[in-house]
């Protein structure tokens, strides 16, 4: 029943590949008979050290955490991989098991028998960084849309899933139709970089590699060609992508053109009213600042403090309004012990929004983006009124 269920692959007498789903009740229990039936040296996972010390921690985010996530603006990498994560929880429920249980069951068994545990996978931050920056503007709302949109298509059941390799192979086509850039890197990249991770394992040992039954035919293909371990490719594929020269000056695109037009108008003594440029700048970033906050459903200090820091923000790329009606939401509406405990285990988009640590995360992310729409729109106004 569970060979049937659960795929596997003996790429040599001392490797073999064992495909779980991460969320089905079925994969827990192939982990532990493939280990008692195979008998590796090594039992390596999907898993980063991230990932696995969340699983083996019961991790929880904290206030100085939170804080932390809005000062280095990374609140949207934080709400996306939380997002996805909803994702799995959801499958998972309905199955009994939480993500990746399968993998920390690998890692418990092999413990109790005293085998080598090798964690396999590229951290999780520089997986999303990279299928962040390789993906096209439109990829990216799509993929948006997608998490916060409520799909009501019927999904494949686990069982299928897992026996059903080419119904596997076309979902994950279908992920590559849908993002290319994505696909590239959640799928080809992490193929190779599982495979890399793999073969430096000494060879004369026996290993059992449970991955994602998705990764199956890449990670063939990829032990195949390979052969040998590279440390070149496994340096190359965990660069965090870095800003090109255009992306660092963008930011200040528009606070130089603001600030030009402004000396310009003042030292020539052209018939402009500036009272009115700056009326037009201030209200376009405050009004759009405080519809993200509104989305956001922030608190109404919150949305006062977008408002107000907007128009002094959007002049200083160092600087984003989100940070400060995040800062005020934290302060005025602080999360539970509760809230900060639940926000990791969350299984509906909704709750993000009654969530006390989600809001604080979600009014960081909106306000940064009404504030972006705000300073585009108050800058088109300023060139088409002159």
């Amino acid at each position: 029943m569970i060979m049937s269920s659960s795929p596997v692959i003996d790429i040599s007498p001392n490797l073999r590949l064992l495909g779980t789903a991460h969320v089905a009740k079925a994969s827990v229990e192939a982990v532990k008979f493939h280990i008692e039936e195979f008998k590796p040296d090594v039992v390596a996972v999907e898993l980063c050290k991230s990932r696995f010390d969340s699983l083996v921690s019961d991790r929880r985010l904290d206030k100085e955490g939170l804080l932390k996530v809005i000062k280095e603006g990374k609140a949207p990498l934080v709400l996306i991989q939380s997002m996805l994560a909803t994702e799995q929880r959801k499958l998972g429920l309905d199955e009994g098991e939480q993500p990746g249980a399968e993998l920390l069951a690998a890692v418990e068994v092999a413990k109790d028998k005293e085998l080598e545990v090798e964690l396999i996978d590229r951290d999780i931050q520089v997986t999303l960084r990279r299928a962040w920056k390789k993906m096209k503007l439109r990829e990216k709302f799509r993929i948006l849309y997608s998490l916060l949109g409520d799909d009501e298509e019927e999904n494949p059941e686990l069982e299928e899933l897992l026996s059903n390799q080419d119904l596997l192979s076309s979902m994950m086509e279908e992920l590559r139709e849908f993002s290319p850039g994505a696909g590239v890197v959640l799928i080809d990249e992490r193929d190779s970089y599982l495979a890399e991770k793999i073969l430096s394992i000494d060879s004369d040992k026996k290993v059992l590699a449970v991955v994602g039954a998705g990764h199956l035919k890449g990670l063939e293909t990829n032990l195949k060609e390979k052969k040998n371990f590279e440390q070149n490719n496994i340096q190359l594929l965990e660069e965090v992508p870095k800003k090109g020269r255009i992306s660092k000056i963008f930011p200040w695109l528009i606070p130089a053109l603001v600030m030009g037009l402004m000396i310009y108008f003042l030292t020539t003594g052209e018939g402009v009213d500036i009272v009115e440029l700056f009326t037009v700048w201030t209200l376009a970033n405050a009004v759009f600042a405080a519809i993200g906050c509104i989305l956001a459903r922030g608190h109404v200090l919150a949305i006062l403090t977008a408002a107000l820091a907007s128009p002094i923000t959007s002049l200083n790329p160092t600087l984003a309004a989100g940070w400060f009606a995040g800062y005020v939401q934290l302060k005025v509406a602080e999360p539970t012990t509760e809230d900060l405990q639940n926000f990791l285990k969350l299984d509906r988009f909704g709750l993000f929004w009654s969530n006390r640590a989600g809001k604080v995360l979600l009014v960081t992310a909106l306000t940064n983006l009404g504030s972006m729409a705000g300073a585009w729109v108050a800058a088109a106004g300023l060139i088409g009124g002159i």
